[in-house]
């Protein structure tokens, strides 16, 4: 995990800045989680767990919700896609789900904050969009974990996001915060 230290006030991008970048959700664990005092994760679905156009979840996917579930580590996916995509998704895991969470929006953070049954301090947002994950988080005072997008490709509506999302990134460089090793 590659933490950063905020010096001064980014403006706009206060609400941007994740508290931390990793390259896969599997570089967080259980471990590094209970440390800070998470005991709850709010992650996103498409191209954060998985690439947006994969049906399933992946061997090693599987196993990382199982270790994070015995670790007592409670897990709730917060997706903007249809039920459909999320329901055929995350039931097999026996993962509890929000669909059509309309973030940036606070409705679908709420939610999954009732189904963790967790304060906020004790829960983690983890996703692959600035716009959305993170910025929906940062407005609801949650610690904010920005994955680095599983798959090259989008869906239509996430394309606009990735075109703004790298000209923050483009503009945090000039700063000197350093996102994911290139």
């Amino acid at each position: 995990m590659l933490n950063y230290e905020r010096k001064g006030d980014f403006g706009l991008y206060n609400f941007l800045l994740p508290d931390e970048f990793v390259s896969t959700v599997y570089e967080i664990t259980p471990e590094k989680l209970k440390a800070q005092g998470i005991r709850g994760v709010i992650t996103d679905l498409d191209n954060t767990l998985v690439e947006w156009d994969r049906a399933d979840a992946t061997e090693e996917l599987a196993a990382w919700f199982k270790m994070m579930q015995e670790a007592g580590i409670r897990i709730v996916i917060a997706s903007n896609n249809n039920e459909e995509r999320v329901k055929s998704f995350a039931e097999p895991l026996g993962i509890p789900y929000i669909h059509r969470a309309k973030k940036p929006l606070g409705s679908g953070f709420y939610q999954a904050l009732v189904s963790l049954k967790l304060k906020r301090e004790e829960v983690v947002m983890v996703g692959d969009q600035l716009l959305t994950d993170v910025m929906g988080a940062k407005r609801q005072k949650l610690y904010t974990i920005l994955v680095r997008p599983v798959a090259q490709s989008d869906g239509f509506v996430t394309r606009f996001n990735r075109f703004v999302e790298r000209r923050v990134f483009n503009d945090l460089k000039r700063k000197g915060i350093k996102t994911w090793d290139k």
